[in-house]
């Protein structure tokens, strides 16, 4: 059995009964196209090929685990195994090969899901669902409130593309070596439209508000948006980033484009 590597952040969900609990929540389904982000030993892989599903790809970045995995699972021609960084994985060219969307599942490792969280944003059209299993603070922001503790740039930048449900918490003994803190399955439905126009920098504008949590959209926004801008959006300059909705950091961030643009050129000649 192979050893689990402190550099990929492996935690191998072993319990039977969470696996089973884990296939039941995703409920594959004949004709669906399934891509497992991290099948490690198989556990969960295996599983879902009990299910009458049209095809399961696998992305493994420890080279031995791929090997091991591939050679067992290589007679189940729905089966293929992609070895390498998940992070790398074009999701739209492989929904293309398959001739649909695809649903997401893996047990990400914690020190990787906000960055594979992002890059499945990037292709988001091409994805029906995920189903991740998360440290369970990482599905706390995801699923935070305005006004809330856990909510956080997480939570703004995932809200205009999914829709975010905490199905089930996992203890840390349902896994090989157990991690120290507990895990959340989460469901992320991707919307069959965005809840609203992304401004193009609207990721920007969420970034610098949540860089430092403590300040006001005031001085959070210095020199992307002013005060008057923030004011003209409906929104108290002196709110902090934390009490706003998704779509009100959109609208600063069409006020941020708005200012950008009407700005004039530093080569341009001053008028006046």
């Amino acid at each position: 059995m192979a050893r689990s590597r402190k550099r990929f952040g492996q935690h191998f969900l072993h319990d039977p009964a969470v696996i089973a609990r884990i296939a039941r929540a995703i409920d594959p389904r004949a004709g669906e196209h399934l891509v497992e982000i991290g099948p490690g030993r198989g556990a969960l892989t295996r599983q879902l090929l009990a299910a009458d599903l049209a095809t399961l790809d696998a992305i493994e970045i420890d080279r031995d685990l791929a090997a091991a995995l591939g050679t067992e699972l290589a007679p189940d021609t729905r089966f293929t195994l992609h070895g390498g960084d998940a992070l790398d994985l074009d999701l739209a060219a492989l929904a293309g090969q398959r001739g649909g969307r695809l649903r997401l599942v893996g047990n990400l490792p914690y020190n990787l899901s906000t960055p594979l969280l992002f890059h499945v944003l990037d292709c988001s059209g091409s994805v029906e669902d995920m189903h991740f299993m998360l440290q369970r603070e990482v599905v706390a922001r995801i699923t935070a409130r305005p006004g809330t503790g856990e909510y956080g740039r997480l939570t703004v930048m995932l809200a205009p593309r999914v829709s975010a449900e905490r199905l089930f918490d996992v203890g840390p003994g349902a896994f090989q070596p157990p991690p120290k803190v507990w895990s959340s399955l989460v469901r992320l439905k991707v919307l069959p439209q965005p809840a609203f126009v992304v401004a193009p920098d609207y990721g920007k504008v969420v970034a610098a508000a949540f860089a430092q949590r403590r300040k006001t959209l005031r001085n959070a926004l210095k020199g992307l948006v002013g005060s008057e801008q923030i004011a003209a959006c409906g929104i108290d300059p002196g709110a902090r980033p934390e009490t706003l909705a998704p779509q009100a950091f959109n609208d600063l961030a069409r006020a941020a484009g708005a200012g950008a643009a009407s700005s004039p050129s530093p080569s341009a000649p001053s008028m006046g």
